[in-house]
């Protein structure tokens, strides 16, 4: 009899490559099923999801907030955290980010993405947004085909090598105004893989993020393989800043965080108010 398979994407990107080391390479391996495993840009993810093509992802909290009537949020591989959020950054000589400016072209990672809902929440509908893949914002913005980008993953480590200028740190003025750490985005599940199923990913998810801290080197040359951005100190910074206690288990912090999330993504219109809550997996889970 053939073996079940459970379709899961996770991003390029080194705090993923860096929790899924173990997955990746076949080192670790879930009972009862194996993964296909797919990787893309998280807006793709997003995307995907929402389109039925996997039955777990890493997608962006912002956007799992619309499927809580179908999906649970995993314990395991989420990105979380202080000091980890989306920068707003202009090119050399933009023109001012207010209130009237509909001509100045601003760029975000993706519709449903955490990044696009921060800058909703703390800029309305100032400028003119456009969703690019979040790997284009940088170079964009370094020749003057756009006035101000939303820099996620990578690049807020090399933006400055860019010209470019930090205008905000989206993060911070959430942390300064929510009071809880930011939910970039997380693994999300289809219900219908049945809580046994879910359990049990969640364990493999934690063996592979065990294993690529006990192996780091051999984790590095992972997550090189599927980088865009190689400079190691690069690459160990990201991971450094985005794999954190709560990648391991969102705990009571972490859910409280997806709920304030929620509230604000609902007060600010980003989602409509009568869906039903996000829960995380064991809440619920069928």
């Amino acid at each position: 009899m053939n073996e079940r398979r459970v379709r899961l994407g996770i991003s390029p990107c080194p705090n993923d490559t860096f929790a899924f080391h173990g997955l990746l390479t076949g080192a670790v391996r879930p009972r009862g099923f194996e993964i296909a495993l797919e990787l893309h840009d998280i807006q793709a993810l997003n995307d995907g999801f929402a389109a039925g093509r996997y039955d777990a992802a890493k997608v962006s909290f912002a956007a799992a907030l619309a499927w809580g009537d179908t999906s649970v949020v995993l314990h395991a591989g989420s990105a979380l955290g202080f000091g980890v959020g989306p920068l707003l950054l202009a090119r050399r000589g933009a023109p001012a980010l207010n209130v009237g400016s509909g001509d100045i072209r601003v760029l975000c990672p993706g519709e449903h993405t955490t990044a696009h809902l921060l800058y909703r929440l703390f800029h309305g509908d100032v400028g003119r947004v456009e969703h690019v893949v979040f790997s284009e914002i940088l170079g964009t913005l370094e020749r003057g085909e756009a006035d101000y980008g939303v820099c996620i993953h990578e690049g807020r480590f090399t933006y400055a090598s860019h010209g470019l200028t930090l205008v905000e740190d989206l993060g911070a003025t959430w942390e300064s105004r929510m009071h809880v750490p930011l939910p970039l985005g997380g693994i999300v599940a289809q219900k219908s893989l049945g809580g046994s199923v879910i359990v049990e990913l969640e364990a493999a998810i934690r063996a592979s993020l065990d294993l690529a801290r006990a192996e780091p080197d051999a984790a590095l040359a992972t997550m090189r393989r599927h980088a865009r951005e190689l400079d190691e100190a690069v690459i160990r910074a990201h991971v450094d800043l985005y794999v954190n206690e709560w990648t391991r288990d969102l705990g009571p912090v972490g859910t409280n965080a997806l709920r304030v999330l929620s509230h604000a993504a609902r007060e600010a219109g980003f989602v409509a108010r009568h869906l039903p809550e996000l829960t995380v997996a064991g809440d619920g889970t069928p």
